[in-house]
């Protein structure tokens, strides 16, 4: 029998939540996805010692600012993964400007014109961007342009709608993010069928079939192999190296747990002050959205300091540990 990844990738497309190069090359996802996060852990493999070297380097020569070099690492990692995954590599926008459409905007184009440089079109790009009223608008203009987007931190079915309406490529719910809060809320522990994070991309899905929606749904921040089987058929799932082994090595069967169906008419829009209200409404959805926002700043500043300390020593140094 075929193991579980290969049953999975039968029905959904396999993104690999990781910035490691080596582990791309290992398990071969179709598509790659980043965030601060992950390229601050990234720079502490000895692999991409390379990388931060060069860009510090560059940096230095040409007295660019530690933000300017924190993009062209960004970057330049994002680049190594295009040439490994034959699909799309996602790069984030600066989590501190997740409510300011404009600069957001400002800065996708920079994104891309950083990835040109280095001979990586547009099309094998996503911008990803909070899913804030103000970062829904800044994809919805990007999308206008032929700039397609990855609409993250995602924990609503208000963030859902607001993003199909804005005409998204895609988005990604955070299931283990979201069971994480009901589990310390609630004190219960959940099976996979009961599983709230689960529950919530099943309801996206259903929703955007239901009514004909194109944006892709891609089920992200997973906290077990459970969790990615029942959601087995989604459009797509972005699991860490770890979970991708794990279901490389379990060669149980995976049934289809979602599937499209017949779409049954459009969706009513839904407007902003809507949007906000819900928002209100949903206390986890707004915790976990501006925690979410805080952290990826948080390690945006560690890169910084990162760089900054290479910077002021005026000569390579091993990376952070």
């Amino acid at each position: 029998m075929a193991s579980k990844l290969e049953q999975l990738r039968s029905m959904t497309v396999v993104v690999a939540d990781t910035g490691d190069l080596e582990a791309v090359r290992r398990l071969q996802p179709q598509d790659c996805t980043t965030n601060p996060s992950l390229v601050l852990k990234a720079i502490q493999n000895p692999a991409m010692e390379e990388h931060l070297v060069r860009a510090v380097d560059q940096g230095r020569h040409s007295d660019r600012p530690e933000e300017t070099i924190a993009q062209e690492l960004t970057v330049g990692l994002g680049a190594e993964l295009a040439k490994i995954v034959p699909g799309r590599v996602s790069t984030e926008v600066d989590a501190q400007l997740s409510f300011d459409t404009e600069a957001s905007i400002a800065k996708a184009h920079a994104i891309i014109e950083a990835y040109d440089k280095l001979g990586v079109g547009k099309d094998r790009i996503l911008i990803k961007l909070a899913s804030t009223w103000e970062g829904i608008r800044a994809a919805e203009r990007l999308e206008r342009e032929g700039i397609q987007c990855n609409l993250t931190l995602l924990f609503s079915m208000a963030q859902a709608k607001a993003c199909a309406d804005a005409g998204v490529f895609l988005i990604s719910p955070f299931v283990g993010r979201i069971t994480d809060w009901h589990a310390k809320s609630t004190g219960q522990t959940y099976t996979p069928e009961t599983d709230p994070g689960v529950l919530s991309v099943r309801r996206i899905y259903d929703h955007y079939k239901a009514h004909g929606i194109d944006t892709v749904v891609m089920g992200a921040s997973f906290r077990n192999t459970g969790q990615i089987e029942a959601l087995a058929g989604c459009d797509r799932l972005t699991i860490s190296p770890e979970l991708i082994t794990k279901l490389g090595e379990d060669q149980g069967d995976l049934p289809r747990q979602l599937s499209p169906g017949q779409a049954q008419g459009r969706a009513e829009p839904i407007s902003e002050q809507a949007f906000r209200w819900e928002m209100n409404e949903d206390a986890m959805a707004t915790e976990k959205l501006a925690e979410g926002i805080r952290n990826f700043h948080a390690d945006a500043l560690k890169l910084g300091k990162i760089i900054e300390e290479r910077l002021a020593k005026g000569q390579v140094a091993p990376a952070a540990e």
